[in-house]
C-alpha cells in the first residue's frame, strides 16, 4: 500500500460511510431531547389521563409526539446548515438589546424546568428511601453537577441512553404485569375524544410536550454528529439522518408516555381509583401490583428526574453560551455560569417552595409564558435566507410550523389562564 492510498484512506475517515444502517452512529441527540418529552412534568399529567378516563386519551400522545417531531427536526436543521445552535444564531441576528431579553427569558425557562425535573428526583427519593425532598433536592443537585462538570458530551450521551432503556425497561416490566385491552387502545391511539372534565389535562399535556429548553438543545447537540458543512451532500445525508434519529427518539418517547397511561388505564381507572399525584400513584400501585411494580415505578422515575435534569443544565450552559456568540463547551467559563445558574437557581428556588406540586406549577406557568418566545424565535431563524441560506424554509415548512405554533401557543395561554383564574 503506498503512502497515497493511506493518505485516501485517512482522508475518508473524516467523511461519514453512508451505508444502509448507517443512520445507527446518528442516534443519540434525538434520545437526549425525548427525556424532556418523558420528563418528571409529564407523569402527572399522563397517570392522572390514564386513571380518570381510561384509553380514550392516549391520541393526545399521538398528536404531541407528530408536532415534536416537527419542531424538534426544524431546530436541528438549524444547526446542521449554519454551525450554530438557536441561541448563537440569535446573537448573530437579533439587536443586541432585543437578543438579550430573549435569551434571558430562555434561561430562566432553563431554571424553570431544571426546578421540575430536579424535583421529581427528589420525589422518586422520597418515595424509595423517604428522604426529605428538600435534602433529596440537594443530592439530585449534586450528581448532576458531578455529571456534567466531570464527564464529556459523549459520556453524557451515554449515560441519557443507557437511563432511557432502563426507564424503557421498566415500563415493559409494568405492562408485563397488567391486562391491557389492545383493541381499545389501538383506536385511542388515533381517535381524538374530549371526555367530560378532560380539558384541563388534554391542554396540561399538548401544552408541556414542546419545552424551550428541548429545542435550544437539540439545535446544539446535533453539532456533535458534524462532518463538513461544506460539502452539500454531506449536508443533505446529515438532514436525512438526523430526522430519523429524531423520528426514532420521538417514538421512544411516544411509546414510553403511552405507557403511563395504559397502566392508569389498567390498574387505577378499573379499579375507580382517582390519582393525581405521582407519589399517590406508588403507593397505590403496591395493593393493586405488588412491591415491586411500585419500587420500579418510583426508580423509572428517579432515572427520569436525573436525565431530564442534565439535559436541562446542558440547554441553560448552551444558551448562556450563546449570548456571547460561543457554543456549548463545559469547560468554557461562560458554559460553566450557564450551567450553575440554571440548576443550582432551581434548587435554591425548590427551597422557597413549601409543597413540591405548587413548584411543578409554577414552573409550568413560567414555561407556558416563555415557549412561544422561542417557537417564534426558531421559526424567523430558520424561515431566513440571511441566516440559512438555500436551506430556509419552504413555503409548506413555515405553514406546517406557523400551524404547529398558534396551536402550542393557544395550548399554553389556555394552560396559563387555567392555573390563574
Amino acid at each position: 500500500m503506498n503512502l497515497s492510498t493511506i493518505k485516501n484512506l485517512l482522508k475518508d475517515d473524516h467523511k461519514p460511510k453512508f451505508m444502509a444502517l448507517d443512520f445507527i452512529k446518528y442516534i443519540g441527540p434525538g434520545l437526549l431531547v425525548t427525556v424532556g418529552f418523558i420528563d418528571p412534568g409529564n407523569w402527572a399529567a399522563n397517570v392522572s389521563a390514564g386513571a380518570s378516563y381510561g384509553y380514550t386519551l392516549l391520541w393526545m400522545v399521538t398528536l404531541s409526539t407528530i408536532m415534536l417531531i416537527v419542531l424538534q427536526h426544524n431546530a436541528a436543521h438549524l444547526g446542521i446548515v449554519t454551525g450554530n445552535c438557536i441561541s448563537e444564531a440569535s446573537t448573530a441576528t437579533l439587536k443586541p438589546k432585543l437578543n438579550k431579553l430573549v435569551l434571558g427569558s430562555a434561561v430562566l425557562a432553563a431554571v424553570s424546568t431544571a426546578l421540575a425535573e430536579l424535583l421529581g428526583g427528589a420525589i422518586a427519593l422520597n418515595m424509595l428511601f423517604g428522604i426529605p425532598i428538600k435534602l433529596g433536592t440537594v443530592l439530585v443537585l449534586c450528581l448532576i453537577l458531578w455529571m456534567l462538570f466531570t464527564n464529556s458530551y459523549k459520556k453524557l450521551e451515554k449515560w441519557i441512553i443507557g437511563f432511557v432503556s432502563i426507564i424503557g425497561i421498566s415500563f415493559i416490566f409494568e405492562l408485563s404485569l397488567v391486562h391491557i385491552e389492545w383493541g381499545k387502545a389501538m383506536i385511542s391511539w388515533v381517535k381524538p375524544s374530549f371526555p367530560k372534565g378532560s380539558i384541563p389535562i388534554i391542554m396540561s399535556v399538548l401544552g408541556a410536550v414542546v419545552m424551550p429548553h428541548n429545542l435550544f438543545l437539540h439545535s446544539e447537540i446535533i453539532q456533535s454528529r458534524q462532518w463538513n458543512l461544506k460539502d452539500e451532500s454531506v449536508i443533505k445525508k446529515q438532514l436525512k439522518y438526523e430526522f430519523m434519529d429524531t423520528f426514532f427518539s420521538m417514538i421512544v418517547g411516544w411509546a414510553i408516555n403511552s405507557a403511563m397511561i395504559l397502566i392508569a388505564a389498567a390498574t387505577f381507572f378499573t379499579q375507580k381509583v382517582n390519582v393525581t399525584e405521582l407519589s399517590q400513584a406508588q403507593q397505590m400501585l403496591t395493593p393493586l401490583l405488588g412491591n415491586t411494580a411500585s419500587v420500579v415505578f418510583a426508580l423509572a422515575l428517579l432515572f427520569a428526574g436525573i436525565s431530564s435534569s442534565v439535559t436541562a443544565g446542558m440547554a441553560g450552559g448552551s444558551i448562556f453560551a450563546g449570548i456571547f456568540g460561543e457554543p456549548y463547551d463545559i469547560h468554557d467559563i461562560h458554559t460553566k455560569i450557564g450551567v450553575a445558574i440554571t440548576l443550582v437557581g432551581a434548587a435554591i428556588v425548590i427551597f422557597f417552595i413549601t409543597e413540591p406540586f405548587k413548584g411543578l406549577i409554577y414552573s409550568q406557568m413560567l414555561l407556558s409564558i416563555q415557549l412561544p418566545i422561542t417557537i417564534f424565535l426558531q421559526i424567523y431563524l430558520t424561515s431566513s435566507k440571511k441566516v440559512m441560506g438555500k436551506y430556509a424554509n419552504t413555503r409548506f415548512d413555515k405553514t406546517a410550523l406557523w400551524i404547529i405554533g398558534l396551536i402550542v401557543t393557544a395550548l399554553n395561554i389556555m394552560l396559563l389562564l387555567s392555573f390563574i383564574l
